[in-house]
């Protein structure tokens, strides 16, 4: 076979009049001859092209530049790394915890980042400026949440575009996204703003994609589905995620509620646009935040600190702890059975049923009398005064039989104080003896056992109709500070009225000293109980809703006032003996421009309404469409992402304002690109806002500089310096004085 020759055309470069995009076309023409006959075994000529916006990609790579450089420095704990560390090692270790501020998947993700680093969860965070050692790869620590916080300035690019805004105008609210101090700082350290942000602006722009796109190609309802994940994912981070994906709902009801209004869309149609939105943006949602939770309980299978936050039924489920105590004990409570006994209330910290040999006073503080009776409480450790016999009120025996006689739902029963043999009584002149019929409250037949650990039961007084419950008040120095127990009539089965045997064994003695000496001994006897995952994904829900920790009092603690003033800051890092230091402070310059375009857009919308309602159009309908979408999306996005902290009551620190301030940076380029083509008629006017938007740039980046050494920690100031930084009095910035 002899080959012909090939003729090669060389790659054209052809530059468009748009400078963002280069085309690249290539062409290639070839032929071989295969016994005598020319054959073409290609079709000819092959093309290849590809679209590069050269603006996005140099975003991306100084985005990049900005939250990675020098990412392991410092090689200490950072502020809230102290937080946040605890739980990586709890992920490293399987060790079962649960986080009050937010789901598991920013833990996951964090924890992920610390694994491909090779980190074992031997690290001790207990304190903020702990250096790290040789072991930690502190760059694997801190990578996942910078490689977030770069990726948002190339998404508030593309969802600025998304918005019907040029090129010029996405490149400006890109930059006020990179020069953003307070943004690279939250993003170069193991914290998880940026993975939030990142999620809230990828949904955004899933969705507007999905919303411009024409058709129903299968890649259009792909930036659906994209939308959807990512929605559950900025919950699944923290729960203040759910404010942009209500956000992001409401634009799309409003579009499904336009298109369901357009006569010219066929019935077909509109239902699948409405059903495809409901699928992606609210089923898919729920079953990823779902699975979540799912990954996370799988992970976590051994007993941890957080062990006492849930119920016995839960605590048995985990491999040590009270799995180990209750392993092998009775599931059937008997007359005889020796039980402690604790709230099932959804209060922060566990108790059990006590007694002691201690009498209430006999005038209480108030100058009320009391009963002056043997003093019962709940109490929050476990103590050998913990435990109580179940009494059958007819029978005088105090050893489970042979068989055991199981107690069940509606049965009388009594209870007795193992150690000092007192009856549990209501203290008053009608209570008579002390007999409880037994209510179990979560029976699934009216004949049920009392079970250890899985039954909830209340405990009605016999004679006065009287609950046994919490009242959720301590008790003076004369019960050691220890939790009230009262009998009250009450309606339902909550506010601390329902108590769940933890630990039982059948008592096998009738005498005292005998019974003595077994309750001291320790209750551990061989099963794993297990309970289903829709039971323990319940109850974290419930516990993570209902529980909280108490906030103390913290230095850098703030008001959302004093977030939109800037007048506060935080300092996150110091250096043991120099004046490098790391701080929470934003961008002055930008910062002020977001609160001024915020300002001007509100006025102009007014403007416009009214004017609109004297039937004055003073924007063709295409610019007003896109004049109001910048509102919902970014004057709403401020509005849902920061006035709700103003009816928290929970200790807020500045961190909290980042994702609201987001869309002001978007909001800010949008408004001049408005103000330039709508406002503005004459050619002068225009040329003095484009100076003036260029100074403003300008100043920005001169700010950016000028507080960079308190966003990377390097170079060290002087103490003239850093005080020359503090532009605020309220600002603490520390210094030393050499």
């Amino acid at each position: 076979m002899k080959g012909l020759p090939i003729n090669d055309r060389m790659t054209d470069i052809r530059q468009m009049s748009d400078s963002r995009v280069v085309f690249l076309t290539c062409h290639c023409t070839c032929a071989h001859k295969v016994g005598g006959a020319l054959r073409m075994p290609l079709q000819l000529p092959l093309v290849v092209k590809a679209r590069v916006d050269l603006l996005l990609v140099s975003l991306a790579l100084l985005g990049f530049w900005s939250r990675m450089w020098r990412l392991a420095h410092p090689n200490a704990v950072v502020f809230d790394e102290v937080y946040y560390g605890q739980f990586v090692s709890l992920y490293m270790k399987r060790i079962f915890f649960i986080d009050d501020s937010g789901p598991p998947l920013g833990h996951m993700i964090l924890a992920l980042g610390a694994y491909l680093g090779g980190f074992d969860g031997n690290f001790t965070w207990n304190r903020i400026g702990a250096e790290y050692p040789c072991g930690v790869s502190v760059w694997s620590l801190r990578a996942i949440p910078a490689a977030c916080g770069a990726l948002c300035v190339p998404l508030g690019y593309c969802v600025t575009l998304e918005l019907g805004f040029g090129h010029v105008t996405a490149l400006g609210a890109a930059l006020l996204l990179l020069l953003d101090n307070a943004l690279i700082v939250q993003s170069r350290l193991m914290l998880l703003e940026s993975v939030l942000i990142c999620f809230i602006l990828s949904s955004f722009l899933a969705y507007l994609r999905f919303h411009r796109a024409a058709g129903s190609r299968p890649l259009r309802y792909a930036w659906l589905l994209l939308s959807g994940t990512s929605c559950a994912a900025a919950v699944g981070v923290k729960y203040v995620g759910v404010f942009s994906y209500l956000l992001l709902l409401l634009l799309a009801f409003v579009h499904c509620w336009k298109l369901i209004g357009n006569t010219r869309v066929s019935g077909v149609r509109v239902f699948v646009e409405c059903v495809s939105r409901g699928v992606c943006l609210l089923v898919l949602p729920a079953l990823l935040y779902i699975l979540c939770f799912y990954v996370h309980l799988a992970l976590l299978h051994r007993s941890g600190p957080h062990d006492q936050l849930m119920s016995p039924a839960f605590q048995a489920s985990l491999e040590g702890g009270l799995s180990r105590i209750t392993e092998g004990q009775p599931l059937e409570v008997a007359y005889g059975s020796q039980v402690t006994l604790r709230s099932s209330t959804s209060r922060a910290i566990p108790c059990w049923l006590h007694s002691h040999k201690a009498n209430y006073p006999i005038r209480y503080e108030s100058g009320r009398g009391s009963s002056h009776q043997q003093q019962v409480t709940c109490y929050a450790f476990k103590d050998v005064n913990n435990w109580w016999i179940v009494k059958s009120a007819g029978r005088a025996d105090l050893a489970v039989g042979r068989p055991p006689h199981a107690v069940r739902h509606g049965d009388v029963v009594q209870l007795l104080h193992g150690m000092t043999l007192r009856f549990l009584n209501r203290c008053d002149r009608a209570s008579g003896d002390g007999s409880f019929p037994t209510d179990i409250v979560n029976r699934e037949e009216d004949s049920e056992v009392w079970k250890t650990i899985v039954s909830e039961v209340r405990l009605v007084h016999v004679n006065t109709s009287a609950v046994l419950k919490l009242s959720g008040l301590s008790l003076p120095d004369w019960a050691s500070g220890q939790m009230e127990v009262v009998a009250e009539k009450v309606k339902g089965h909550g506010g601390g009225a329902t108590w769940t045997v933890e630990e039982h064994r059948y008592g096998t003695s009738e005498e005292q000293k005998e019974r003595e000496a077994e309750l001291r001994a320790p209750a551990r006897v061989d099963v794993s109980r297990k309970i289903s995952f829709w039971s323990k994904f319940l109850e974290v829900q419930w516990r993570m809703l209902t529980v909280k920790q108490e906030d103390s009092e913290h230095k850098y603690s703030s008001a959302p006032l004093e977030w939109i003033t800037m007048e506060t800051n935080i300092a996150y890092w110091l250096h043991p003996s120099t004046n490098a230091q790391i701080h929470l402070i934003g961008n002055p310059v930008s910062w002020g421009v977001a609160n001024l375009s915020l300002l001007a857009y509100h006025i102009m919308a007014a403007i416009y309404l009214l004017r609109r309602r004297r039937g004055i159009k003073d924007l063709p309908d295409v610019a007003w469409e896109r004049f109001v979408s910048v509102g919902v999306v970014c004057a709403g996005g401020w509005l849902l992402n920061s006035v709700p902290f103003v009816l928290m009551d929970k200790r807020l620190f500045l961190y909290h304002y980042l994702p609201a301030l987001v869309f002001l940076h978007l909001l800010s380029a949008a408004l001049l690109e408005h103000v330039h083509a709508h406002v503005l008629s004459k050619d002068a006017h225009r040329r003095v806002l484009l100076a003036c938007a260029s100074v403003t740039w300008v100043c920005v980046f001169l700010s950016y500089r000028a507080f960079s050494p308190l966003t990377f920690g390097s170079p060290e100031l002087s103490a003239n310096q850093l005080r020359a930084l503090k532009w605020r009095s309220s600002w603490d910035i520390l210094y030393r004085r050499r």
